[in-house]
């Protein structure tokens, strides 16, 4: 079943599509991977010869604590999602078993795709290791038309940098996305430059006039 919608989803239409998607739709041992550097992932052999394909993201889009604080509210309130073609209701909880609709314009239909919150993970600096982190990770439930997980996380570096990242794996989970997995690679890393560009502009919003 894939959830379709002419117009923009409405609340009732997101709440039906996730009321209707109860189980993961991709392998168990995969659950939680994404939480693993870039690196690790291909590495695993597994991943490639059950067929799941890489997007990677990572952005620098600010400095300091301040910077860091902001980008992470941004993430907890949807804003990398604060897209004209694309968005999750910015009320949904980031914490474990939270399950949400991501809405997608597609030419003339809307498409929503479920997902459920995997993990949450968040690292706090020290003095001496003055490094931050905070992410959560998302995996497909049935009817969304890929397979696989997401993470999305800002960071705070050792040079008090502030990096934001994406990085998912997936593969195609309905014929739609088999047929058309080329265009879907691209709109995968389109939406991963238009996120970041959206938290740019939250962080840049969110500062402060001198």
């Amino acid at each position: 079943m894939v959830f379709f919608s002419w117009a923009r989803p409405s609340s009732e239409d997101w709440k039906s599509c996730i009321d209707k998607s109860d189980s993961f739709n991709y392998e168990a041992k995969y659950r939680g991977a994404s939480a693993s550097p870039l690196s690790s992932l291909e590495q695993d052999k597994g991943l490639s010869k059950d067929g799941f394909f890489f997007n990677h993201k990572r952005v620098l889009v600010g400095s300091g604590v301040d910077a860091y604080e902001k980008g992470k509210t941004a993430l907890q309130s949807w804003r990398h999602f604060g897209l004209d073609w694309a968005f999750v209701d910015p009320k949904t909880r980031t914490q474990v078993g939270e399950k949400f609709c991501v809405c997608v314009k597609e030419f003339l239909p809307w498409v929503m795709m479920p997902l459920k919150v995997v993990y949450v993970e968040e690292k706090k600096g020290k003095e001496q290791q003055p490094l931050s982190s905070f992410s959560f990770g998302s995996g497909t439930l049935q009817g969304h038309l890929l397979a696989g997980e997401e993470r999305f996380s800002i960071e705070l570096d050792e040079k008090n940098q502030v990096w934001y990242e994406i990085l998912s794996f997936s593969k195609p989970a309905d014929i739609l996305s088999f047929v058309g997995y080329p265009y879907v690679r691209l709109r995968q890393k389109y939406f991963a430059q238009q996120s970041a560009n959206a938290v740019l502009k939250h962080l840049n919003a969110s500062q402060s006039p001198e």
